[in-house]
């Protein structure tokens, strides 16, 4: 009989556990069908998630979609297109400055005053449906120079990429120019604005040879980016020289905007007994007449005089004090 009674509670203990077991399974299946069917009429909204750039800025001709949802239901959706002066026509409150912003930027502006005098706890979603304002421009050693808008922000790698890599005779520099891209669409010889602007050097040897990633320098929209060839066959073309009372004499490469102080800093500085005061720049014209030009590097290091800039093929000296 005990054992009777021992089996019959075991048997019920077990039935009644499954029972629990299946009576939870069928609440939690319950409240989601509750749940979807609320979905379904509007009573409970699922975030919408769509892959944007992370650092995107939103920039003039840029086409971005604006949906606001309150009470339950939709209350606007539309796309604007981000005017020259960078504004939209937002919805309910007007013009609105959006260049620069990233889209949850946009969403808080918008989204404060309607809260503010239309909706209570306004839902606002913006989103950029086409990219016209991210842009860059490369041109020089590449096999596919031009203009190229992006979805996103690029490195100096990523754009080289994209322009189908360096050709075989390109040079060891890059060189970006700020916010210049739109300059060289109206026809500026990218060499003449490297010279003029004071570009960022990077040196491709150690990016693309040696794959020291320090130096993949990241852009900004609108960049230019410039890569010259290497004209190795013509040392009058590609090089400089300085010579006499400096540390490390000899070749170097020559670089757009590269001036006398910048050689001889190159050429490891000046000797104990260099007169820098004294040196001189010999420059070919294309005439074919040696031209000399005095300079006093004493008054450029101090600030005094401005330092100048060389040409492909000039030879800088560095004479000897008289003491």
């Amino acid at each position: 009989m005990p054992m009777e009674r021992k089996i019959t509670s075991t048997l019920f203990r077990g039935k009644h556990a499954l029972m629990i077991r299946t009576l939870s399974t069928g609440i939690c299946a319950l409240f989601l069908a509750i749940a979807l069917a609320l979905c379904l009429q509007g009573f409970v909204r699922l975030p919408t998630v769509q892959a944007q750039p992370k650092t995107y800025r939103i920039g003039p001709s840029d086409v971005i979609s604006v949906t606001v949802f309150a009470g339950g239901e939709e209350q606007y959706a539309s796309d604007l297109t981000v005017s020259a002066q960078g504004t939209i026509n937002a919805p309910f409150i007007g013009e609105l400055q959006a260049a620069g912003l990233t889209p949850s930027e946009v969403e808080q502006k918008i989204t404060e005053p309607l809260a503010h005098d239309y909706f209570v706890n306004p839902d606002v979603n913006v989103s950029v449906k086409e990219f016209h304002s991210l842009h860059y421009y490369i041109s020089g050693a590449v096999e596919k120079p031009g203009l190229y808008e992006t979805r996103s922000e690029f490195t100096l790698l990523e754009l080289i990429a994209k322009a189908e890599g360096v050709v075989a005779d390109r040079g060891n520099v890059a060189y970006i120019m700020r916010e210049a891209a739109d300059q060289a669409l109206a026809g500026k010889n990218a060499e003449e604005l490297a010279a003029s602007i004071d570009p960022i050097k990077v040196d491709l040897k150690r990016l693309l040879d040696q794959g020291d990633m320090t130096a993949n320098i990241q852009l900004r929209p609108g960049d230019l980016v410039y890569i010259p060839l290497e004209k190795s066959l013509d040392v009058a073309q590609s090089k400089i020289y300085v010579e006499g009372e400096v540390k490390e004499p000899g070749l170097y490469d020559f670089q757009l905007g590269m001036t006398a102080m910048n050689a001889c800093i190159l050429a490891g500085g000046f000797d104990r007994f260099a007169a820098p005061n004294r040196a001189k720049i010999i420059r070919r014209t294309e005439d074919g007449k040696t031209e000399v030009i005095k300079i006093n590097l004493e008054d450029v290091r101090e600030g005094k005089a401005p330092d100048p800039k060389l040409q492909p093929g000039d030879r800088i000296h560095i004479p000897e004090t008289y003491l």
